[in-house]
């Protein structure tokens, strides 16, 4: 039985969402206020976080935060009523997995909790042996501290651009497609959101090239999808 943290202070939703959840056979555990959030996400173990932005005490942005700088790295689908770019940008800088704006429908919210779910089932082929250090020249990557540098400088990802990065680095030059990576790093098995991988393949290449004109470590394949460059030493 999977555990689920759910911080809403919305009792509507808050009831909705519990018994939808509770139908798909999990451990609900709810709270409706940032810091009690923080305080179970921190001290006990769950397999997703569902966390709303707009909360009492402490809002979820500043949450989401606090539970990654504790190198948490469950996965967190954060729920706001704001519909702006900006707010999903810092969401999933901050380091949520998925980002849902209300209203939306249970089938969809359903679909993205499954898909997280399935995501922890992946793990093996995305982070390989958790003892290792990976380096390709400059670039030197730490498995079991999820942690990146270049020329000893720290790198700062999110959890899923660390993750995409992992997998494409163990496999250097093999090509994955986007709905491949789609599959292997958020769990989803449907269509319709390649963008994303995109968008998380930018955001990396900006963090660890020198040049994204002209990257170094993760190269396209074009029509097909991305590889890790196998020509490095």
């Amino acid at each position: 039985m999977k555990k689920i943290l759910l911080v809403e202070d919305d009792k509507h939703i808050v009831e909705l969402l519990s018994i939808h959840l509770n139908d798909f056979e999990t451990r609900l555990t709810c709270c409706t206020n940032g810091r009690d959030g923080l305080k179970e996400a921190t001290t006990k173990s769950f397999d997703l976080i569902v966390l709303d932005i707009n909360l009492p005490g402490l809002d979820g942005l500043e949450v989401c935060k606090a539970i990654r700088a504790k190198n948490n790295t469950t996965p967190i689908i954060m729920l706001t009523a704001r519909a702006e770019e900006i707010d999903k940008v810092l969401g999933l800088e901050l380091g949520a997995d998925d980002y849902l704006t209300k209203p939306f429908s249970l089938r969809e919210f359903m679909a993205r909790v499954k898909a997280l779910l399935r995501r922890s089932k992946m793990t093996a082929e995305i982070r390989g042996d958790t003892t290792r250090q990976i380096q390709y020249g400059e670039l030197k990557i730490d498995v079991a501290k999820r942690k990146v540098t270049i020329l000893e400088d720290r790198v700062y990802l999110t959890p899923k651009e660390f993750d995409l990065l992992v997998l494409l680095a163990t496999h250097p030059g093999k090509t994955y497609s986007r709905a491949r990576l789609l599959s292997l790093v958020w769990g989803y098995d449907f269509e319709g959101y390649e963008n994303t991988v995109n968008a998380h393949v930018n955001r990396l290449r900006g963090k660890i090239e020198k040049d994204i004109a002209k990257p170094t470590y993760i190269l396209t394949t074009w029509g097909v999808g991305y590889r890790f460059n196998d020509e490095l030493t």
